[in-house]
């Protein structure tokens, strides 16, 4: 299990890794905190600007921009309420409250602090149990994919004001129907095109997120006549007070983080929105305020969560050279232009590279609270702009970040098209992120509905009886029942009936 650990201290024996590693994480902090400037975008680039340089220098920038990235989208989920990226969606919904309040300094502090014990669990995750969690991960047939994206689908409840199951699976349906505009990826037959080439190549989340966040949080901010708030930025470490009382929730979150990065495709924002649920389902007194109005415990968990699930993407991409996510699948394709293969093989001939990489999180961590916690002060004054001015620059930052995703005009239409929508949805009291949690799980319920039925030979009634006989599937639809139980207020008789008056 430990063969290769001499190639641990090849990072810290080198200030030149370390450095790089340090500059690739103040880069993804902030290029994160861009709405539509992705974590995935800026490893991708590295790959052409490294493709001359020695492996683990390469590996080192990736690493520390993967690193930042991941947290980085948090800055403008809390500040502005607009997630930088997908896995910062479930940041916002107490993040930005709590700024709203003059706490955004204390908020990031949190954030960042959170985000740090996070991925320490994750790679300490990632270094003992590898091989064994991969395993695990390598039971997973399409049915349990299949049925682990439907149970995402159903945390949606938890995400309105009211509780509404209807209201959330109202958003969700408009969410999956924008994820199935576009070619389908087996026939090569339009799908909701309306005979538009334009939607041939379907409608980028991306898009549909920074719409749903920017545009729509402009025209709500437009109606408020609220003036900026003075923030409170004489603490932004938070108290140590604040860690303790909350460290089995964040160890719970943690291992959720973990769990759910393992699992290929799935990733940090369904472990965000996962470890959000948890924490609203099991925390019976939020502080300082309730859950949704900027309680730290809605912050802190999805926070450690989705930074957890860095040591779970990471596993099955060493292990097993099957990306957890789209940047884990970028950094596969990395790794191969400089000669190596992840995979068994790579574990078996090259087991000090494991070990390297391992080192690098770990110093990427270290860098990612330094880089974090510096310039909060200067960021918390972003929320004390007053509206004239900020509003405008929210608007255009969010139709250069929409148009740079793909350089498509139709973007921008579509861009003004979702502000809109959700912002008359959050008018009447539905949960937009709904629809973007809706575009995001769609192809994961398309490609693996698919996957699955051809698995049994074309017979989709084979497809959903085998979900009854196999015991990951079954488990899976009794987490769904259970989710749908505790998040719906009509259900709320039965569920004092079944576990007592705490669970009303």
């Amino acid at each position: 299990m430990f063969n290769g650990i001499e190639g641990f201290l090849v990072p810290f024996t080198s200030l030149n890794l370390v450095g790089l590693i340090a500059l690739g994480c103040f880069v993804g902090v902030y290029m994160a905190a861009i709405p539509g400037l992705s974590v995935t975008m800026a490893v991708s680039l590295l790959i052409s600007f490294t493709f001359a340089w020695d492996v683990f220098p390469a590996l080192a920038l990736m690493i520390g921009v993967y690193a930042g990235g991941v947290y980085g989208g948090a800055r403008s989920a809390i500040l502005l309420n607009i997630p930088g990226a997908p896995a910062s969606v479930a940041a916002a919904f107490d993040g930005y409250p709590l700024a709203k309040q003059g706490l955004a300094g204390e908020a990031m502090g949190l954030s960042t602090t959170q985000a740090c014990i996070g991925m320490f669990i994750g790679i300490v995750c990632l270094a003992l149990g590898a091989p064994i969690i991969s395993g695990f991960a390598l039971d997973f047939a399409p049915r349990d994919y299949f049925l682990l994206a439907f149970m995402g689908l159903f945390l949606i409840g938890s995400l309105t004001e009211d509780g509404s199951v209807t209201k959330a699976m109202i958003t969700a349906c408009i969410g999956i129907l924008v994820g199935l505009t576009g070619m389908d990826p087996v026939t090569g037959q339009g799908r909701l095109t309306f005979g538009s080439g334009e939607l041939l190549g379907g409608i980028h989340f991306i898009i549909v997120m920074i719409g749903t966040f920017g545009i729509s949080e402009s025209l709500v901010q437009l109606q408020t006549k609220v003036k900026p708030v003075k923030q409170k930025i004489s603490r932004v470490r938070p108290t140590f007070e604040v860690i303790k009382r909350n460290i089995p929730l964040t160890l719970r979150c943690s291992f959720i983080g973990v769990f759910i990065g393992v699992l290929p495709g799935a990733g940090g924002d369904i472990a965000a929105l996962m470890a959000y649920d948890h924490a609203k389902r099991t925390v019976k007194d939020p502080f300082p305020k309730p859950f949704g109005q900027g309680a730290y415990q809605g912050l802190l968990a999805p926070e450690t969560a989705c930074t957890a699930a860095i040591g779970g993407d990471m596993t099955p991409m060493i292990t097993l050279g099957i990306p957890g996510d789209s940047v884990t699948a970028v950094l596969i394709g990395a790794l191969m232009v400089h000669g190596l293969r992840p995979g068994p093989m790579l574990m078996r001939e090259q087991p000090e590279f494991f070990w390297v990489i391992v080192a690098c999180l770990l110093i990427a961590n270290v860098c990612l609270y330094i880089v974090g916690m510096t310039g909060i002060r200067v960021f918390s004054k972003i929320v004390e702009i007053p509206k004239a001015y900020i509003l405008p620059m929210i608007v255009i930052m969010t139709m250069i970040g929409g148009y740079s995703i793909q350089q498509s005009v139709a973007d921008i239409y579509w861009l003004i098209f979702f502000g809109i929508l959700c912002y008359f949805m959050k008018r009447y009291g539905y949960p937009v992120a709904g629809v973007v949690l809706g575009v995001i799980l769609t192809p994961i319920i398309d490609n693996n509905f698919r996957r699955g039925v051809a698995m049994e030979h074309g017979d989709v009634l084979a497809f959903f009886g085998s979900m009854f006989t196999n015991k990951i599937a079954l488990c899976l639809i009794a987490v769904s029942i259970l989710t749908v139980m505790f998040s719906s207020p009509q259900l709320a008789p039965l569920r004092v009936k079944l576990f007592g008056e705490n669970y009303r």
